[in-house]
């Protein structure tokens, strides 16, 4: 197995959580979905990030169950989508997932938008279900810094991950040094930018110097920035592909390089327009 899989981030509350994991936004195809999944578990991956909005956790509790692999050695994420939050309306949200993914714990558990009404009470609901112990690790996903203060005054447990859009293009570096400051793990959703980034002409070139795609070299970045990266793909060429970046690494200066690409662009959906 390659050394990627076993690279973790341990988080605040000890949990080692694996830095490189399967995606699956978008996987929308019964069998191809769980095609994806199982390929990906039979060649290393150990974690799957999920949710409520993407309609696949039945089609991961499938993928999961059927790759013999034991439960304590997976990380399986999901998040209460924008209409599901609100205190009551999150435990009822999480019981569902729960059910569709047949599991009974997940190790991650996250808001998937801060809607503004409701944000707050949604996490109340998470930090329930971390002590009940039905989750092994609290967090939110596409948290500004402002929506973290908020969620500070009144948590009693702080979330330990924000899953958050970033690739060269939007390296959230603000973001990232406050989740530092804090003890927050991030991670990387979009870390290809969509694929916007592929045929980047100075990605290209530092990849040809390790023999490495423009995608390897981006995510290779990712990982030297120690950020969670989960990746997407349906192709098991590009599940395979993307998980090989074990044996090289980039150079401080072309670290530097890549760092130069930003353009604070999004290639979704600002979190401050929600709600």
């Amino acid at each position: 197995m390659s050394a990627i899989y076993t690279e973790t981030k341990q988080l605040a509350n000890g949990v080692h959580m694996p830095k490189f994991g399967l995606g699956v936004y978008k996987m929308t195809d019964t069998k191809q979905t769980v095609e994806a999944i199982t390929y990906a578990l039979e060649h290393g991956y150990r974690a799957i990030d999920t949710a409520s909005i993407y309609e696949n956790e039945t089609e991961t509790g499938e993928a999961i169950r059927a790759s013999g692999i034991s439960r304590d050695e997976l990380f399986i994420t999901s998040k209460v989508w924008n209409t599901d939050q609100g205190y009551d309306q999150t435990l009822r949200a999480f019981e569902s997932s729960l059910k569709k993914l047949e599991l009974d714990y997940l190790d991650l558990y996250l808001t998937h938008w801060p809607v503004s009404e409701t944000f707050v009470d949604t996490y109340h609901a998470i930090e329930r279900l971390y002590e009940e112990k039905l989750i092994r690790v609290p967090g939110v996903s596409n948290h500004h810094i402002h929506h973290l203060e908020k969620l500070s005054v009144t948590a009693n447990i702080a979330p330990m991950v924000n899953q958050v859009e970033l690739h060269p293009l939007l390296t959230q570096v603000p973001l990232r040094t406050y989740c530092s400051q804090q003890n927050i793990a991030v991670t990387s959703w979009s870390p290809l930018a969509r694929g916007k980034l592929l045929d980047n002409a100075v990605l290209g070139e530092i990849g040809k110097s390790h023999h490495k795609t423009a995608a390897q070299v981006i995510i290779r970045w990712h990982l030297q920035n120690d950020l969670i990266v989960i990746p997407k793909s349906v192709t098991p060429e590009r599940i395979l592909e993307n998980s090989q970046i074990g044996d090289f690494r980039l150079s401080e200066e072309e670290m530097k390089m890549i760092d130069q690409l930003n353009r604070d662009e999004r290639t979704g959906t600002d979190p401050d327009t929600i709600g």
